[in-house]
């Protein structure tokens, strides 16, 4: 398996996008990689449209030297864990709506990114070179667009990792 061995954090918080979690979930798991849910403590996460998803362990119990990616689904997100991965040059990836928590992290600034084009201008402000294309590669940080992006931004994940 082409991920045996490497360590991902999916980020999870009420209100997550179905695709955005699961896809993501199951792809990095055939993968081989162990695929730890992260979330802020709650036994279980609801979808927009009320799908669970185990709450795993609270981000304060993990530490980005724990990981060697941490995957962000559209939603909320933890800044620290994300803030922390990106800065030792883990993978940080994010897609859609989540675009926002590098906004918050403070990661963007002379990136080159893509999201969700409701987000554009935050990326834009937050110091990135927005990109319009479904995946997005500098450095540690993979961005995407939208769910019909999902395959794409899977193989970038798993490249990076490799």
């Amino acid at each position: 398996m082409e991920l045996e061995g490497k360590r991902v954090a999916l980020l999870v918080e009420d209100m997550y996008h179905e695709h955005e979690f699961w896809i993501p979930y199951y792809r990095m798991k055939e993968a081989g990689a162990k695929v730890t849910v992260v979330g802020t403590g709650a036994k279980e996460y609801y979808s927009k449209i009320g799908l669970p998803a185990p709450g795993g362990v609270a981000a304060e119990s993990v530490s980005a030297a724990d990981f060697d990616a941490v995957f962000i689904p559209g939603g909320l997100a933890m800044l620290k864990l994300v803030r922390d991965c990106f800065n030792q040059g883990k993978i940080v990836a994010a897609i859609c709506h989540a675009g926002w928590v590098p906004v918050s992290a403070g990661i963007l600034k002379g990136k080159k990114a893509t999201c969700v084009p409701a987000i554009k201008d935050d990326v834009v402000n937050a110091g990135a070179t927005y990109v319009d294309q479904e995946v997005v590669r500098d450095g540690n940080l993979i961005t995407s667009r939208t769910p019909d992006d999902l395959p794409a931004f899977c193989r970038a994940i798993i490249a990076a990792l490799k």
